[in-house]
């Protein structure tokens, strides 16, 4: 199941940064909604309404989850960027698959926020100075500081990690 839920190894924190990392993480970030697009534009209702794991998410909740997180993400962003150790809003995301609008919502939609969010999020983060990296921003659920810098990285990981439930799933189906 650790293999279902986390295809790519859970999240480890980077502890060195160096601008060539930085600008890796971008370019993952940059050309997520492409390659989601890719993986996910050409399947089917019943297709995209299949879990990629034993009561896991569908890959369309998945993909509607990854705009509502990238959202989040852009906002929390422009948050640290612009205040001082501000402490950010968490939001419910297990609740939020179960809205309609995650479990029945045409992707296109999804994948057009996605789009939008990450030219505006790769051009802000291509822009970033050595001090902007080092601003941070309080997470109440993780209970600490964390470094633009840090979540660059999270978010790469991020949208790696579910790129892989639906290349897995599509994999083991033979959908390609």
């Amino acid at each position: 199941m650790e293999q279902l839920k986390f295809p790519i190894g859970r999240y480890i924190k980077t502890e060195v940064f160096t601008p060539e990392l930085i600008a890796s993480f971008v370019q993952t970030i940059e050309t997520f909604p492409k390659r989601l697009q890719i993986e996910v534009g050409h399947l089917s209702d019943e297709q995209l309404n299949t879990p990629y794991r034993p009561e896991g998410w569908t890959i369309r909740q998945v993909v509607h989850h990854c705009a509502d997180s990238h959202m989040n993400a852009l906002i929390r962003f422009k948050l640290a960027l612009t205040e001082d150790t501000p402490t950010v809003k968490p939001y419910l995301e297990d609740r939020w698959s179960e809205l309609p609008d995650s479990k029945s919502t045409r992707i296109d939609s999804s994948i057009k926020i996605l789009e939008g969010v990450h030219e505006r999020l790769s051009l802000l983060l291509k822009s970033l100075t050595q001090s902007d990296l080092e601003r941070e921003f309080i997470h109440p659920e993780h209970g600490r500081k964390i470094l633009v810098k840090e979540n660059i990285g999270l978010y790469a990981w991020h949208c790696d990690h579910h790129l892989a439930h639906i290349t897995t799933l599509k994999k083991s189906k033979n959908w390609e």
